[in-house]
């Protein structure tokens, strides 16, 4: 049984989905500490002009700086930033090969209004997850899982793994400076780094830009996205 706790993000890049995919169980880490200017609420497409452009969701946070990131509101007003964004993917991904099955999925949930900025992300990942045809995976939110016994930030996460019964936890390669390994060894849950390689794939507007959000990929690719994502 291997588990993922990733933190939810909007629209994330490819090797999230790809984390997903090698997982049993699949968790959103969404009762620890909101991080401001990160992928929680903002992620990049690629413009016409070949160049990055970020999409940011505006959020409830100023002057709430222990908020968990549960508890996030976004913020509606008549800027409509769901019309910008969905006005923006249109206007650069248009002329994608798989843009008439892809956008309806993006403007469902843009336009669903959510309050909570976790709730729109998790819900979308979830529908992309299926797009891509991921569908073996458990996704559940830690904020349902009851779990407030521990000390430390490595101690939560053995504790979810627990929860599920894990034999295994899949982690980013960034985790390696603060993980410590000592506590899954004791609960025998074999630690596993991502190592994630991004693959190439044939892009729109000029040289290849990576680490974009994973909609670039699935304009571009369609249902082949899983199979490149893989690779």
């Amino acid at each position: 049984m291997r588990v993922t706790i990733l933190q939810p993000s909007y629209i994330p890049w490819i090797g999230y989905f790809d984390q997903i995919n090698k997982s049993d169980v699949f968790v959103f880490f969404d009762d620890v500490q909101y991080t401001r200017r990160d992928w929680r609420n903002r992620n990049r497409i690629k413009t016409t002009k070949g160049e990055e452009k970020y999409l940011t969701v505006p959020v409830e946070a100023k002057g709430n700086y222990d908020a968990l990131i549960k508890d996030i509101k976004i913020h509606y007003d008549n800027k409509c930033w769901e019309k910008s964004h969905l006005g923006l993917i249109k206007e650069n991904y248009r002329s994608a090969e798989f843009f008439p099955e892809v956008f309806p999925i993006l403007e469902r949930h843009l336009l669903e209004k959510y309050e909570y900025l976790s709730d729109l992300n998790c819900e979308l990942t979830r529908e992309l997850s299926e797009y891509l045809g991921i569908k073996h995976v458990q996704f559940v939110k830690s904020s349902g899982l009851g779990i407030t016994n521990y000390n430390d930030s490595t101690e939560h996460l053995v504790n979810i793994c627990k929860k599920f019964n894990a034999t295994s936890y899949l982690t980013g390669d960034s985790a390696k400076s603060y993980m410590n390994e000592e506590m899954f060894k004791k609960e025998n849950i074999e630690l596993k780094y991502h190592g994630y390689k991004h693959p190439e794939y044939n892009q729109l507007h000029g040289k290849f830009l990576p680490y974009l959000s994973i909609i670039d990929l699935l304009f571009n690719c369609g249902k082949k996205s899983l199979s490149i994502l893989k690779a």
